[in-house]
C-alpha cells in the first residue's frame, strides 16, 4: 500500500509523475479517435451508424432523470464526502444483498467519478511506482494507460485461444517475475467472456496464496446472458470490487461508479479522492439511488442487446468475421479479421470512410496481437444493426 499522503508537496510529485508519463508512454485510446471521426462525419450529414463504442444508446432510466430534475429545481448541487453520499452507499449496500446474497457494510463502499476515476484511485492507494500488475490481452486499453502513467510495470498475459484468466496464467507469470496486482473484467471488454465461477474461485484463491492484490472489474455485472452474475466478493475478503452506473444502468455521461474496498483501503481511497476530485458529482449521485429501482425497465434494455447479440453471433462469421471470443455477456463482439485484412486500424478507418460504419480496431486491446482482430458494439438500435451489417456486406462485395 502507498504511504499517506500527508503534504501537498507528495501529490504535486504525483501529478508531475504523471505528466511526464502521459506525455511520453501512454497510447491513445483508438476507440475513441474512431468516435471522433464518426462524429466529424455525422456533422457533415453522412449517415454513419456506430459499433464502436460501449455506449448504451438508451438513455437513463425515467426514474433516475426525474430524480435529477427535481434535485435541480429543489435543491443546491454542491460537494459530498469524498466517498459519496450516505443514501447512495447505503442503496450500493443493499444491491449487493439483494443480487447476490453478500453483505456489504455501506462504509466499504466508495462512490466514485465514474469506473475512471475508481481506477486511478485504486492503482494510487494499493501499488508504488515499479510494482508489477497482470492483466490480460486482450483486455481494456485504460487499464494499460493509466498504470503506464503512474510508472506501474504492467504484466500482460496473452490468453491466445483462452477465453478468460484463470489461475494457472497467474501462477506462470508470477514465476517469471513476482506481481503484486493482478486486474481481470468478468464479463470482459472486448471479448464479453464471463469466467466460469469455479474458475473465479479458484484465479482468487491463488492470488491470495500468493500475496497478489485483487481487483475484479465488474462495470459489465448484469449484462452475462448464460449463467448469473458471480462477484469476486464471494470468494476472497480482501478483494476490490470496481462498478459503475454507466453500462447496465444506461448512465455513461453521469459519470458515477463505486469501488467495495476491504476495510483497510478505505481510508488510503479516501484521501486520495479528497485531494483528486474532491467528491462525485452530488446530481448523479442523488439520481442513481433511483437505478437500483428501475429493473423492469433496463430488462427490456437488455433483452434487445440480447436480440442484438444473436444477429451478430450469425451474421458476423457469415462476412467473414470469425468471432475470436464467446459472447457471454457486455455487449461486444470481438472478432479475428484475418479474412479480410492484416492491419485492422486501417480496416476500421476504410469502413468508417466508405460503408460508414464504425467498429473498433483490435489495437486498443492488445498491442501484440490487435492488428489481426476488431470489436463491434451492439448496445445500439436493433434496426441500426441490421443497417450496418447490410452496409458492410454491401462494402465487402
Amino acid at each position: 500500500m502507498r504511504p499517506e499522503f500527508t503534504e501537498n508537496r507528495q501529490l504535486e510529485e504525483v501529478k508531475w509523475s504523471f505528466r511526464f508519463r502521459a506525455e511520453g508512454e501512454v497510447e491513445p485510446f483508438h476507440a475513441m479517435d474512431i468516435l471522433a471521426e464518426a462524429n466529424r462525419l455525422k456533422a457533415t450529414g453522412v449517415p454513419v451508424v456506430s459499433m464502436a463504442v460501449g455506449q448504451p444508446s438508451d438513455p437513463a432510466p425515467v426514474g433516475v432523470r426525474e430524480a435529477a430534475a427535481a434535485a435541480l429545481r429543489h435543491g443546491r448541487i454542491g460537494y459530498t464526502d469524498a466517498l459519496g453520499l450516505a443514501d447512495l452507499r447505503k442503496a450500493i449496500a443493499a444491491h449487493y444483498s439483494e443480487h447476490y446474497g453478500i453483505d456489504v457494510a455501506p462504509s466499504r463502499i466508495a462512490v466514485t467519478t465514474g469506473s475512471s476515476a475508481a481506477f486511478n484511485l485504486a492503482f494510487l492507494a494499493m501499488f508504488d511506482p515499479g510494482d508489477r500488475v497482470a492483466i490480460a490481452a486482450p483486455g481494456y486499453p485504460a487499464y494499460r494507460n493509466i498504470m503506464a502513467a503512474l510508472g506501474i510495470e504492467i504484466a500482460e498475459i496473452e490468453l491466445g485461444t483462452d477465453a478468460y484468466l484463470h489461475a494457472e496464467h497467474l501462477k506462470a507469470a508470477h514465476r517469471e517475475k513476482p506481481l503484486k496486482g493482478v486486474l481481470f473484467a468478468s464479463p470482459a471488454n472486448p471479448t464479453g467472456a464471463v469466467i466460469p465461477a469455479h474458475e473465479l474461485a479458484a484465479l482468487v484463491k491463488t492470488a491470495e496464496e500468493l500475496g497478489i492484490a485483487v481487483i475484479s472489474d465488474e462495470i459489465y455485472h448484469r449484462l452475462a446472458y448464460a449463467a448469473p452474475d458471480v462477484t469476486a466478493l464471494a470468494h476472497g475478503a480482501g478483494v476490490t470490487v470496481i462498478n459503475s452506473f454507466s453500462k447496465y444502468y444506461c448512465m455513461t455521461g453521469w459519470r458515477i461508479g463505486w469501488m467495495v474496498l476491504p476495510e483497510e483501503l478505505v481510508r488510503p481511497v479516501e484521501r486520495v479522492a479528497q485531494s483528486l476530485y474532491i467528491s462525485p458529482p452530488e446530481l448523479s449521485q442523488i439520481a442513481a439511488i433511483e437505478a437500483f429501482k428501475a429493473t423492469e425497465e433496463l430488462e427490456r434494455v437488455k433483452a434487445r442487446y440480447a436480440w442484438n447479440r444473436d444477429l451478430l453471433m450469425t451474421r458476423l462469421p457469415e462476412l467473414g468475421f470469425a468471432l475470436a471470443a464467446p459472447m457471454d455477456g457486455a455487449f461486444y463482439a470481438f472478432c479475428d479479421v484475418t479474412r479480410h485484412t492484416n492491419d485492422s486500424m486501417a480496416f476500421a478507418r476504410k469502413m468508417l470512410a466508405e460503408a460508414h460504419v464504425a467498429a473498433t480496431p483490435g489495437r486498443d486491446f492488445d498491442p501484440l496481437q490487435g492488428h489481426r482482430t476488431m470489436r463491434f458494439s451492439y448496445a445500439g438500435s436493433h434496426d441500426d444493426m441490421v443497417e450496418a451489417l447490410a452496409r458492410i456486406e454491401r462494402w465487402l462485395k
